[in-house]
């Protein structure tokens, strides 16, 4: 007992100390003038890296957020500075206080929501599968038996192990580091499949040197809203994050930054991925809120 008691009130004093380090992100940053942004290096065209520099749609959102911030501190002299993140590491930086808001292409879910809190959706995309364009493979049923990765620390491993016990369809799964790893087995050969957020797919498909040696395929197994996440608890925070979201819809300036992002030629390489509002997002923009019925 005296041992449960012990392990039971290092983690309660872990926990304090988490939400201690991360639960007045709006004085650490008037204290510091500087604004730091987690950011993902392959999640394309939301959060990826061209020519070693964070760019992107989720990037924007993100930079559009920190000069609300800056102008409700009333800071005169402040900068940016980025944060590269995984899916493993993204809510751990947060928790930590080594990051003020995450910029990436991660979707909101009640599990997550214990550990960081996240403001209205900028993006709502489908977990989805990708494989060799030379596969006859169209469906999750025609990959009875084989492997599929997904990246670690992401819901579509969960989705991809749900759809196939639904489905009956055994699959072996296993993680890869990122998305870029995951895509680099499915053309090696090491993995029959990649199992991802559609528009993810897309991105890594359009970057490949030959998009079309490669084709997404299967019906939407999840729907996945993409949110800014930032540290839990923290009201006043998520009051200026969300007033700000709401703006930037109202604003019509989100729309203007998806148009941008994908519907237009994009660094580095200049590939488009002809990518129009999904109806979902559109439909939800209507009546922007952050609740997630999930």
């Amino acid at each position: 007992m005296p041992g449960f008691l012990f392990r039971h009130a290092a983690l309660a004093f872990a926990l304090a100390a988490a939400s201690s380090a991360s639960a007045d992100t709006l004085e650490r940053i008037r204290q510091r003038g500087v604004i730091v942004i987690a950011h993902r290096e392959a999640s394309i065209p939301l959060s990826y890296l061209s020519q070693g520099q964070a760019v992107g749609y989720s990037v924007d959102v993100c930079l559009k957020l920190s000069e609300a911030i800056a102008k409700q501190l009333a800071l005169k002299a402040w900068r940016i500075e980025y944060k590269p993140v995984t899916s493993s590491t993204r809510f751990e930086v947060l928790e930590r206080g080594e990051a003020d808001m995450e910029c990436g292409s991660t979707t909101n879910t009640a599990a997550r929501r214990e550990r960081v809190a996240f403001t209205i959706p900028h993006f709502i995309a489908a977990s989805r599968l990708m494989v060799l364009s030379s596969r006859s493979w169209e469906r999750i049923e025609d990959l009875e038996g084989r492997t599929v990765a997904s990246t670690s620390g992401t819901t579509n491993i969960q989705s991809l192990a749900r759809e196939a016990d639904l489905k009956g369809v055994k699959l072996k799964i296993v993680p890869s580091r990122d998305h870029a790893e995951g895509v680099a087995w499915v053309q090696s050969g090491q993995v029959d499949g990649f199992a991802m957020d559609d528009v993810l797919l897309y991105g890594l498909r359009a970057s490949a040197t030959d998009p079309s040696a490669l084709k997404v395929i299967g019906k939407p197994m999840t729907i996945e809203p993409y949110a800014i996440a930032f540290a839990r608890g923290d009201a006043a925070l998520k009051k200026l994050i969300d007033t700000e979201m709401r703006r930037l819809i109202a604003s019509g300036e989100l729309q203007q930054m998806y148009r941008r992002w994908f519907t237009q030629p994009i660094p580095p390489k200049g590939i488009n991925l002809d990518m129009r509002m999904p109806h979902l997002l559109s439909d939800s923009l209507k009546y922007p809120t952050d609740f997630v019925p999930n």
